[in-house]
């Protein structure tokens, strides 16, 4: 079952560890069979009142690989770089 990851990054606390921090986060999600489907861009609000700042979805084959992603001691090693950065993450598992 198809797993996506949608985050969105709002303030960004330091700006030269959040461009290493972006950087180096696909080869985390490469190696738990992951990656970008999206990565920035722009987007249209069509309902609602959600702007988010900088939208990402990422896909995994599953959602046990998009956790074990998460908490994997390559992605964590790499999170201290966002500190100060405020970051939303969402797991939805599809059907």
């Amino acid at each position: 079952m198809t797993a996506l990851l949608i985050g969105n990054v709002g303030v960004i606390g330091d700006e030269k560890n959040m461009a290493e921090y972006r950087a180096k986060v696909l080869g985390t999600l490469e190696l738990y069979g992951g990656g970008f489907s999206i990565r920035g861009g722009r987007f249209e609000v069509l309902e609602g009142d959600w702007t988010p700042a900088h939208l990402s979805v990422m896909v995994f084959p599953t959602s046990d690989q998009a956790r074990q992603w998460y908490t994997s001691p390559e992605y964590r090693a790499i999170v201290p770089l966002r500190e100060g950065t405020h970051m939303d993450l969402i797991l939805v598992e599809g059907e």
